[in-house]
């Protein structure tokens, strides 16, 4: 089935779907089913929206799980609502590349995660807004959701080994902003988790500031080749490390 196919099937599923919403809010539906009608409905939107996606109608994919959103809301299925949220920030993020706006529904479905006690889904949906918060230089708030997340998996048996990670990026993060503030940082993670000093995340950041007070490129390169060897950068941490980077060379020519 062509687009044009895809779109008349989701304009039908959206048709049936709001003869739904319109019974189940007449005074006999309400009295004979009123919320098995609007569930009905919300399967419908949700098809509708999936079928607007395979047509690559954004737009209206977005459309269409917003109203699922707004009656499951209504009727306290917020799981239900946070994973739609979720299905609308993936379509901003890759296909509108509007970072922004992936970032307020990731925000959303991790508070109705939050509201749920589901702290780790709305931790997943938090980490992708860090993610982002940093990419687009809005580092307090990636540093207070690391060292949320950070804490929050340094207390549990099964996480604990991730915490450093989360510790790791928001000292970078710290390291964007103020070299001081990254010091202090590293200092607090390794009393809270003493863990982290063993790690070869917090040797590199023990190295990667010498390097800095030093103003000595060659060293803070070299350092971070090194842990490349064993440990890959994936393209978050090779963009922190290169802003850091740029910052003492910027200091180096400001000197010469």
């Amino acid at each position: 089935m062509d687009n044009s196919g895809k779109e008349k099937e989701a304009m039908a599923l959206m048709a049936e779907a709001e003869t739904k919403v319109k019974s189940s809010q007449s005074f006999f539906g309400a009295l004979f089913g009123g919320s098995s009608k609007l569930e009905e409905a919300c399967d419908l939107y949700v098809r509708a929206a999936n079928s607007y996606k395979m047509a690559k109608n954004w737009c209206e994919a977005i459309n269409c799980l917003n109203r699922a959103i707004e009656i499951y809301t209504d009727m306290g299925r917020f799981t239900i609502a946070a994973k739609h949220h979720i299905t609308i920030a993936e379509i901003y993020e890759t296909d509108l590349v509007d970072i922004d706006k992936a970032i307020a529904h990731y925000e959303q479905a991790a508070d109705y995660y939050k509201g749920e006690e589901s702290t780790s889904s709305a931790n997943k949906c938090l980490l992708k807004v860090a993610t982002y918060a940093a990419q687009l230089e809005q580092y307090p708030k990636a540093i207070e959701i690391y060292e949320q997340v950070g804490c929050h998996a340094m207390d549990s048996t099964l996480l604990k080994y991730s915490a450093k990670d989360h510790f790791f990026k928001a000292a970078l993060c710290h390291f964007c902003v103020d070299m001081l503030n990254a010091k202090l940082a590293v200092q607090k993670y390794e009393e809270m988790f003493p863990a982290f000093s063993d790690s070869r995340e917090c040797k590199l950041l023990k190295k990667l500031l010498d390097a800095y007070e030093e103003q000595n490129v060659d060293a803070y390169t070299d350092s971070v080749k090194e842990y490349d060897t064993i440990s890959r950068l994936d393209q978050w941490l090779t963009t922190m490390l290169l802003r850091i980077k740029k910052t003492i060379q910027d200091d180096e020519s400001d000197l010469r």
